[in-house]
């Protein structure tokens, strides 16, 4: 483990990219059968395959309890550390160094015994167990190995490494086709397995696992319509842009799952949904989003948070927020299942569609047996319109602004689905972003009737160039008492350091700002102020890095600086259009 942790010193000491993917391609080249899948998921800053279901569970609070056990300090100076560097791994390390740990070499953790400590992590119950498993290991690690060991538990190398990479250094380090080694990714989720095919060249062999969710292709922003024209066109596909639960259903027989954003497994949460699938004769993957939905209107995103987090709502919730799937997309299916041809389910394999261009997706899509709403089901399809060319884009555009939706998707008939990746082929027209994602970085207690809560948030978005967070306002009011009440409960147990009545905390929740008009101002780092800045809501669906950069929020600023519409409130949601 001290080698895969000098290596990412190595890595983040230059700024090429080449020399980056060179560095990675030794290391991994160099490394064993049993070693090489560990040390690729490590790289991706992750102590399990991003496919993977499992986590650590360890917060801020087990791993200072487990660090200042072994350094005998008090948890102060691991707050002061971090204070430092901005960085637990780097503060960890500070601290082990300058209480003179230095464990006896011959103890050192391995790769193995390292991805063995998380896995029993993952298993062990409560934080007290956790902890103890953490500490030993920290104590068997010198600082530099620890550095290492805190860095994939934390989910951030900040080492200028990013996934891509290293697939490209995977490819370069058993001579393989980059596209070869991408494809194999896209149908794993797991790149440690992935780099073990290319090393045995048996690329060709990586099939599409089930209940594996894949990462979810991505839209990138746009504002003008004769620009998407000209991107996309000259037709486009347009479907309104629903503020919703993005979701990715799984289907084999009568076993059905659905997955968030962030790769977890939501179908607890959502029973109604497996529920009116599970007996039609399909088996595939579908992309697409929950949205809370009643007495045949869509109910605003803040009604649906009443639904998330709860493994198993009661009947009482689910009759308050009933939810749809409305799907837009199929990235897999059984070709014989839908006419329930073909043999067993359970024993044949789902086809992948990922290469396919859109407009044969949606054929196949078109084709599935859905129990749609019009027939009391729970499924929509999304209503698909075609715009030639601006004028049509900017009408289009009106009427789902009209019916309160977010804003546009615009897609291209022709193509591809691209996992984990912000292309061009879709584009999300929200004609001026009526709010930011940001997270929050520090919290501090109310005043008058939120006395002795947290109530009062410092949120951030991320600096493009350096990957730091730099703030960008504050804000106090949007939720309810009982939300304030949980997240204050949240915040004690996630806070880094105190400052009297200001608390920084570690960067994980991510609220969804609105606001009146945003400034240039030196007041924040992030060289923005917002005026009149409220919580639309917790956008727990999403993680920290798909929050706002300073580079978007550029983009705002600008595009209002041009007259364009960017205060717009979507409080409530009206009925979308008729299925197809």
């Amino acid at each position: 483990m001290r080698r895969w942790s000098d290596l990412t010193e190595r890595v983040a000491a230059t700024t090429r990219t080449s020399e980056k993917t060179a560095l990675l391609a030794a290391y991994l080249g160099s490394l064993d059968a049993d070693e090489l899948p560990l040390a690729a998921v490590f790289l991706t800053g992750r102590p399990f395959p991003e496919a993977d279901q499992r986590a650590a569970g360890l917060g801020w609070s087990a791993i200072s309890t487990a660090v200042t056990d072994v350094a005998h300090v008090p948890r102060q100076e691991l707050g002061q550390a971090y204070d430092r560097y901005s960085d637990l791994s780097l503060a960890v390390e500070d601290v082990l160094r300058a209480a003179g740990h230095a464990p006896d070499p011959g103890q050192a953790p391995d790769l193995a015994e390292v991805a063995a400590v998380f896995a029993a992590m993952e298993s062990a119950s409560g934080p007290g167990p956790k902890t103890s498993l953490l500490r030993d290991l920290i104590a068997r690690s010198d600082p530099e190995t620890a550095r290492g060991i805190i860095k994939v538990l934390g989910g951030d190398l900040r080492i200028g490494l990013r996934e891509g990479l290293v697939e490209a250094a995977i490819a370069r380090a058993f001579d393989r086709r980059l596209e070869d080694v991408k494809w194999a990714g896209m149908l794993t989720g797991d790149v440690g397995r992935v780099a073990i095919l290319a090393r045995d060249d048996r690329l060709s062999t990586a099939e599409l696992v089930l209940f594996h969710p894949l990462k979810f292709m991505l839209a990138s922003p746009a504002e003008d319509a004769g620009e998407v024209i000209r991107r996309l066109g000259p037709e486009v596909w347009v479907e309104d842009k629903y503020d919703g639960i993005r979701a990715q259903l799984h289907k084999r027989g009568a076993d059905v799952r659905l997955y968030s954003r962030d790769l977890h497994d939501i179908t607890g949460q959502f029973p109604e949904i497996a529920d009116a699938v599970r007996p039609i004769t399909w088996d595939g993957v579908l992309d697409g989003e929950i949205l809370g939905w009643k007495d045949e209107l869509v109910l605003p995103f803040i009604s649906l948070q009443a639904r998330l987090g709860r493994k198993d709502p009661s009947a009482r919730i689910q009759a308050e927020v009933p939810v749809i799937y409305v799907a837009f997309d199929v990235l897999a299916h059984d070709p014989a299942g839908a006419d329930g041809g073909g043999g067993v389910a359970g024993e044949r394999r789902v086809v992948p569609l990922l290469r396919e261009p859109l407009a044969a997706r949606r054929r196949v899509l078109d084709g599935i047996p859905l129990p749609t709403v019009d027939r009391g089901g729970r499924f929509l399809r999304s209503h698909l319109a075609v715009a030639a060319d601006a004028v049509a884009l900017e009408a289009a555009f009106a009427e789902a602004r009209a019916r309160r939706n977010e804003g546009l998707m615009v897609k291209d008939p022709t193509s591809p689905y691209t996992p984990g990746r912000r292309g061009l082929g879709w584009l999300k027209i929200k004609k001026a972003l009526a709010t930011i994602d940001c997270v929050v970085v520090g919290v501090e207690t109310g005043h008058g009737k939120r006395h002795g809560v947290l109530s009062d948030y410092t949120f951030a978005v991320r600096d493009d160039e350096t990957g730091s967070l730099v703030t960008i306002g504050k804000a106090y009011s949007g939720l309810t008492d009982a939300e304030i009440a949980s997240m204050t409960t949240w915040f004690e147990e996630h806070t880094i350091a105190r400052f009297g009545r200001y608390r920084q905390v570690e960067p994980i929740v991510v609220v969804e700002i609105a606001f009146d008009v945003i400034v240039r101002s030196r007041r924040h780092a992030s060289g923005f102020s917002l005026r009149f800045p409220r919580i639309k809501a917790l956008r727990h669906d999403k993680a920290p890095d798909e929050i706002d950069t300073v580079a978007s929020v550029t983009a705002l600023y600008e595009g209002l600086q041009h007259g364009a519409e960017l205060l717009v409130t979507a409080s409530a949601r009206t009925v979308p259009p008729k299925p197809t």
